[in-house]
């Protein structure tokens, strides 16, 4: 069993399934974990690796905070 365990302000759609088969990318040897620090900077979905299909990944919880202001 792998637990990938994502937190942020916002999600893109499938960034989450997109991030889960990157990295299993990198826990398969095809992309090194240095990999990500430049895949995350480039911002660009064709940097990334595969999109993990959906079957069994699900949502744990979630959280709603105040939102604060931004200046």
């Amino acid at each position: 069993m792998i637990t990938i365990r994502v937190t942020g302000s916002g999600f893109l759609y499938n960034m989450v399934r997109i991030l889960a088969g990157t990295l299993l990318d990198v826990g398969a040897g095809r992309l090194e974990p240095e990999d990500m620090v430049s895949i995350l900077a480039a911002r660009d979905r064709a940097a990334a690796g595969p999109t993990a299909p959906a079957k069994g990944l699900f949502l744990v919880k979630m959280e709603y905070r105040d939102a604060k202001p931004v200046l």
